[in-house]
């Protein structure tokens, strides 16, 4: 019994102790994180403290993820405008060009352009940028589909063969049409793979410099003359026209903030003979680098 009694009493003594504790132990805060501020709202007690809120901005800046050594671009857009460099000699190019009986021989001014109208339209699948000095020198690389458009102002029409003079070896030729075209114009598209080296001064897409140069090669799958007239209606006349079925070219790109520009220059002609016709663009780049 005695020993029943001192077992009842100490549980007594250690029920008031910690009655005892949980009474003076301070309530913990509330902490609430929004990026670098840290707010703090101080559970209530029993002081006269009435200012329970504290805001703390945390100056410390975290460290920065890691950029990738290889990132990824999809869908860029490129629109911009054709033109090219004439620099046939006319003299010798009689094998492509039919001159009518009694009228003027073709000419330079027979493959002037509208140039407002040549347009160049390319998409890029993808393109991709590897990491080679610290991101700031890079490789970049891709893979796209050019779209090529000379708007002539004259009246020129292009056949797959030269029916005038049947007697002769089937071969595509150009010929100056005997009716007005309000729309005429030859397309060539390509799959192209352009290889750049990259320079940009930040590493945020939306900052900095940047400036890449290199070249591309694209290869020719589709060609057309299409033609639109009061007399023939609108019509597409489909290749080949003996035109490169390969193209190297030179190109380059610069971006200033989110804005960049590009632009391409080919060393050799667009045509596998007769004419020498080598073709550049500019336009804007809409790309997230």
């Amino acid at each position: 019994m005695k020993k029943l009694c001192t077992i009842l009493a100490m549980s007594i003594l250690c029920t008031y102790a910690n009655a005892q504790i949980d009474t003076t132990k301070k309530p913990m805060p509330d902490t609430i994180r929004i990026g670098n501020i840290v707010i703090i709202k101080k559970a209530k007690d029993n002081t006269e403290d009435k200012n329970n809120v504290s805001i703390t901005v945390n100056t410390h800046k975290k460290n920065k993820a890691k950029n990738s050594n290889l990132s990824t671009n999809w869908f860029i857009i490129d629109f911009g405008f054709n033109n090219y460099i004439d620099n046939t000699n006319y003299t010798l190019a009689n094998s492509y060009l039919y001159n009518r009986p009694g009228a003027a021989p073709l000419g330079k001014s027979d493959f002037a352009l509208n140039e407002g109208k040549s347009l160049n339209v390319n998409i890029w699948l993808l393109m991709q940028k590897l990491n080679l000095i610290q991101h700031k020198l890079n490789f970049k690389y891709g893979l796209g589909i050019e779209f090529n458009n000379y708007r002539y102002k004259s009246n020129i029409s292009y056949l797959r063969q030269n029916s005038f003079q049947p007697n002769l070896t089937p071969s595509p030729v150009v010929i100056r049409d005997s009716i007005s075209f309000s729309k005429n114009k030859l397309a060539g598209n390509y799959i192209t793979i352009p290889l750049m080296l990259n320079f940009q001064t930040s590493q945020s897409k939306n900052r900095g410099f940047s400036i890449s140069v290199g070249v591309s090669a694209g290869y020719l799958y589709g060609q057309r003359n299409k033609q639109q007239s009061d007399a023939r209606g609108k019509q597409t006349n489909r290749g080949p026209y003996d035109l490169e079925p390969f193209k190297i070219n030179y190109i380059a790109e610069v971006g200033m903030g989110p804005v960049r520009l590009y632009g391409s220059y080919s060393p050799t002609s667009i045509y596998q003979s007769g004419l020498d016709m080598r073709p550049f663009t500019f336009g804007v780049r809409f790309s997230n680098w």
